[in-house]
């Protein structure tokens, strides 16, 4: 089997390859990625050598890139993690969210549509349901819970998620959409709350909270998640929405006082910042219907995935530390520059 993935050099997309060539080393898979600021291709560094992995930079928004690498690799699947997905720069440039996140998808799936694809798999995010109050723990997004955004950046996903059921309806395209909670393990872009407050703390720079650091996420670790996937495009049903959750809420405030205790380093470097606007308070997702369709269930502690997590970024501190500085945009230049 072939499979493109899109945003392979990113969080969860490089976790994704890490996965799916480990548990079938006869696979192809072919990375797409534009390497915007998000991506970094030291990040494949483990599979670049394999026989089986090529990578190929490129927007998806470009059409004829696109369609170029369907007719040179005749993929089966193609699973799109391809994003813009910071919501604060959401906000400050919505443009290029719905350029990238609506028309790279559309483009994606006209690709699909020309060359015959078996299942073209959509990540979304829990996002798309907007928000749940505090004072209700029982309430939970299942898939049936209305889209109502909050941001440009979920507005974007929302689209593309109803663009891709659209492309199932209307030309029979096999589509499926997965919708996430928070992400967080290995190779987490340093923007994000967690990598970022590991490396401050490490650095003994001020941990900038939101508000009050009352907001509470639903935390998955990667791995499940690419379990999650795995088994969706291999088994899943076409036309399909299914949530991943990850049975893990926290508030924010609580998640940062952990890292500080695992490195011990002083609470008093958390500053409590200007919230974002439209700033979400509760996301919290009922993942009932892929473990009853499909046998998925998180099998990750927080408890124990944040200790993982912390290893990992003491452990590659030359990662995100290029990141920090800026050189990890050197390192294509490094590797193709004179190819």
């Amino acid at each position: 089997m072939t499979l493109i993935v899109t945003g392979g050099a990113g969080f969860i997309g490089s976790n994704f390859i890490f996965h799916i060539m480990e548990k079938y080393p006869n696979y192809r898979v072919v990375c797409l990625d534009k390497l915007t600021y998000a991506g970094n291709l030291s990040t494949l560094a483990p599979v670049m050598k394999n026989k089986n992995f090529r990578f190929v930079k490129a927007d998806i928004c470009d059409r004829d890139a696109v369609f170029a690498l369907f007719e040179e690799e005749k993929p089966d699947v193609v699973v799109n993690f391809a994003a813009e997905s910071h919501v604060d720069r959401s906000i400050e440039e919505p443009g290029i969210f719905l350029q990238t996140n609506i028309m790279g998808t559309a483009t994606l799936m006209d690709a699909c549509r020309k060359f015959g694809i078996k299942r073209f798999h959509q990540v979304s995010t829990d996002e798309v349901y907007g928000d749940l109050p505090l004072d209700r723990p029982d309430l939970f997004f299942t898939e049936q819970t209305p889209i109502h955004t909050s941001s440009p950046y979920s507005s974007s996903k929302a689209a593309a998620d109803l663009l891709a059921l659209a492309y199932y309806r209307t030309y029979g395209l096999a589509v499926s959409v997965s919708r996430c909670s928070n992400n967080y393990g290995p190779y987490h872009f340093p923007e994000k709350l967690i990598p970022l407050m590991i490396a401050n703390a490490l650095n003994n720079k001020p941990l900038p909270v939101y508000g009050k650091g009352e907001n509470v996420r639903d935390w998955l670790y990667v791995e499940d998640h690419c379990k999650a996937i795995d088994l969706i495009i291999h088994k899943g049903r076409a036309g399909e929405v299914y949530n991943i959750g990850g049975h893990n809420e926290m508030k924010n405030i609580d998640i940062v006082k952990i890292i500080c205790k695992e490195l011990n380093k002083p609470e008093s470097l958390i500053t409590f910042v200007a919230d974002r606007k439209g700033h979400d308070m509760r996301y919290a997702i009922d993942p009932s219907k892929i473990h009853r369709e499909l046998g998925w269930l998180p099998e990750t502690k927080f408890e124990d995935g944040i200790k993982k997590t912390i290893e990992w970024y003491l452990s590659n501190r030359e990662w995100w530390e290029t990141i920090i500085s800026g050189e990890y945009k050197e390192y294509y230049e490094k590797m193709y520059g004179n190819r």
